[in-house]
């Protein structure tokens, strides 16, 4: 007689089979950010990735655990690439430094390592940055299309010289469109469209920054298709944050949120509904309660960026839900093969 199993998924897909997917799925958006912002991004990302290497390494050899078996994962390249994504261009050296290894010591090895810790490493490592060095952090570089007459990009031993010996940039630097709509002082949506250059040169949501998001949606769709992660989360975050900024559009008036379609192609909205929210070990796990993890954070984006301090808010918006996702677990357990209906943990057999 056959002993009765449970029914097993079966799947080629390793933790870093999925890790290079992830990496390679960024490739549009760190195309789009060169080739708008400069080379600064791509600085960060080596820096943070050695940086991520050298910590990570280094704690495994502590922990008495097998470097190179770990390290193969490429777990730390991709909370390395993440980070140095979502850093502004052409940032300080020590700032990349001081982001990668908390991220890698305090968010991952801390609570022990891959798979136990409950925070995303990159989003910790990005919200200590911006509450320690707020003007390092806010120093956005000026996309290409709005540069003056006679000015370009950085090159790259301008771009060294700024992130090594902190040279001023002040003529490259400049405000995000979200920046803008937290300073309206009184106008319309349509004059500041109008009368800044950031919206001039742009289409919808601000002078490269649009095409940025865009590209991660791209690569975010290309995760999709190859089923690293399902819809759920990605889908419910933009649809809520959409929902909420259509009602406090009113149109464009000087007390406008700006439009849905602005809010989903400024800042770092697209990597952190496709990059971010989506991270196995952080996020919630059934198809309802992923839903609901994904649906808050987009709630959580918009209040925060239309009352609170912090203009692009999705790294607060994910670390919050971070900590709320052993709860929404708790109460969204699915129904278990051969059972009639789901049995949430609340203490019953």
């Amino acid at each position: 007689m056959q002993p009765i199993t449970s029914p097993h998924a079966h799947s080629k897909n390793s933790t870093a089979n999925v890790m290079q997917l992830v990496l390679l799925a960024t490739l549009p958006g760190l195309i789009a950010l060169t080739h708008f912002f400069g080379p600064g991004t791509l600085y960060n990302i080596v820096l943070a990735s050695i940086t991520a290497v050298a910590c990570e390494a280094a704690i495994l050899k502590l922990r008495n655990r097998p470097v190179a078996f770990y390290l193969r994962d490429y777990s730390a390249l991709v909370t390395a690439v993440l980070l140095g994504l979502a850093l502004p261009p052409y940032c300080p050296w020590w700032v990349v430094v001081v982001g990668t290894s908390t991220a890698i010591i305090i968010a991952k090895h801390l609570y022990g390592g891959l798979g136990y810790n409950p925070f995303n490493p990159a989003m910790v490592g990005y919200v200590v940055l911006l509450i320690s060095f707020p003007v390092e952090m806010t120093q956005w570089a000026a996309p290409r299309a709005i540069l003056e007459e006679g000015q370009s990009l950085m090159g790259p031993v301008s771009a060294l010289a700024r992130i090594w010996l902190e040279t001023p940039v002040d003529a490259y630097s400049g405000a995000t469109p979200l920046d803008l709509f937290k300073h309206l002082d009184g106008q319309t949506v349509r004059q500041v469209y109008d009368g800044e250059a950031l919206f001039r040169e742009g289409r919808w949501a601000g002078a490269g920054w649009e095409w940025v998001n865009l590209g991660f949606l791209t690569g975010g769709l290309f995760l999709l298709y190859r089923k690293v992660f399902t819809w759920h989360t990605p889908v419910s975050m933009l649809v809520a944050l959409g929902v909420m900024a259509a009602p406090f559009y009113d149109g464009g008036s000087s007390a406008s949120g700006g439009s849905p379609l602005f809010h989903w192609l400024s800042g770092g909205t697209m990597l952190g509904a496709f990059f971010i929210a989506t991270d196995p070990v952080t996020s919630a796990t059934s198809r309802r309660g992923k839903l609901i993890f994904g649906a808050t954070i987009g709630v959580t984006i918009y209040v925060i960026r239309n009352w609170g301090n912090y203009p692009d808010a999705v790294a607060f918006a994910v670390l919050l839900m971070n900590f709320a996702a052993p709860f929404i677990d708790y109460y969204t357990v699915p129904r278990s093969y051969g059972h009639a209906k789901a049995r949430p943990g609340r203490g019953t057999p």
